[in-house]
């Protein structure tokens, strides 16, 4: 691991992340990957890896986790704290702003459309997490069958804005694998 972050440097690193995201937690692993991984060496990419998974199994946000995370592993509780507040901060900012000054501003065609975009990107950017985590990952085909039909129905969801938990979809990939592993054992007399 690097020098020691300032807290400044871990909200202000953070703060950046969460203002240049859209699209929550999922969206932000690829930027969190070339901040805390790549540019800075505050965590090793399969630290991240592992955090995400806790993350998603946990309350709370991903970001939000990941960010907690990184900051206490870096300065403790007062790094934890800066780090979190900064991945928090623009989000709150802006829906702030939206709140108070526009209003109706997603009603407008243009705006709407825009958003699309952005719904799109987002999708490109949670595959583009995916891919990373699934090159991590062992070649176990039911794995990688998992992956890739929860990566898939993740995007059509977010693309096609269906109403489907990925609660729903994480019990569903659960069941799975313990239905598998349950198969195997059997037949391996376990």
């Amino acid at each position: 691991m690097n020098k020691k972050p300032s807290l400044w440097t871990l909200f202000s690193s953070f703060f950046q992340i969460g203002l240049f995201t859209f699209g929550g937690g999922y969206a932000m692993i690829p930027l969190i990957e070339d901040v805390c991984v790549d540019r800075r060496g505050w965590i090793t990419a399969e630290e991240l890896a592992r955090v995400v998974v806790i993350a998603e199994s946990t309350p709370g946000p991903v970001a939000i986790n990941c960010a907690t995370f990184v900051g206490n592993k870096s300065r403790g509780v007062p790094g934890a704290f800066a780090a979190t507040f900064g991945v928090v901060l623009p989000s709150f900012l802006i829906i702030l702003a939206l709140s108070l000054f526009l209003g109706r501003v997603f009603e407008i065609p243009l705006v709407a459309r825009a958003f699309r975009g952005i719904r799109i990107a987002v999708s490109i950017l949670i595959l583009s997490a995916g891919v990373r985590m699934l090159r991590r990952t062992g070649k176990k085909p039911l794995s990688l069958a998992l992956i890739v039909a929860a990566g898939l129905s993740m995007l059509a969801i977010n693309f096609f804005s269906l109403p489907v938990s990925t609660i729903t979809l994480l019990a569903a990939a659960g069941a799975i694998s313990l239905t598998a592993s349950l198969i195997a054992g059997k037949e391996k007399g376990k």
